[in-house]
This record gives structure tokens, C-alpha cells and sequence, in this order.
């Protein structure tokens, strides 16, 4: 999902406007991670991008996804730039701490 979000409208509070974006997130976050996983991997991670444009979009990680959406409210910007790309994600075991004996 590449898409630039409009926080103005005529007759629609953009209060209403930012649940909806928030919904459309979660809805998409969804779909994509039902999607049959291909061979090899364990799950689908998302690869995140938010900014007030598409030129001066950073990379945030997808917690915090609902958290920008609520600053541009807060900021009360016209608009803003979200891209969420799935990806293949890979577990990795986690280091055993040694055994310290005295």
C-alpha cells in the first residue's frame, strides 16, 4: 500500500476521517498476513514508511503506525504520505546465555 491520506473534507470531521484511515491500515495489515506464506519462510513482516510527503517520508516500524496517524492530526496536517510493503520475515533463535558456575 502506497498511498497519500487526506485529513480535509468538506462535510466528513477529520476526527472521522483518521478512523478511517486507522481502519483501512488494520484492515490491509490483515489481508496481508493471511496471505499463503511461501516456502521457507515463518511469517510476513512490513516494511514501513510515513511523512507529510512521499519525498520526506522516514522509515517507523509498524507499531508505530497508529501513533503517526495521530500526530498528523494533532499537527492537522491537509494530508500525509503512508507505504506499508509486505515482506518475508525469518525467525531467529534468540543467544543462550552461558552457564556460570562458581
Amino acid at each position: 500500500m502506497k498511498k497519500t491520506f487526506k485529513l480535509t473534507h468538506p462535510k466528513i470531521k477529520p476526527a472521522r476521517l483518521v478512523e478511517a484511515v486507522r481502519r483501512d491500515v488494520k484492515k490491509y495489515l490483515k489481508r496481508e498476513g493471511r496471505k499463503a506464506l511461501p516456502e521457507g519462510v515463518d511469517y510476513w513482516d512490513f516494511d514501513c514508511k510515513y511523512g507529510p510527503t512521499e519525498d520526506r517520508a522516514e522509515v517507523i516500524h509498524t507499531a508505530e503506525l497508529s501513533k503517526c496517524i495521530g500526530e498528523a492530526e494533532a499537527e492537522g496536517l491537509e494530508s500525509f504520505y503512508l507505504e506499508i510493503l509486505a515482506k518475508p520475515g525469518y525467525r531467529t533463535k534468540k543467544p543462550t546465555e552461558p552457564d556460570f558456575e562458581e
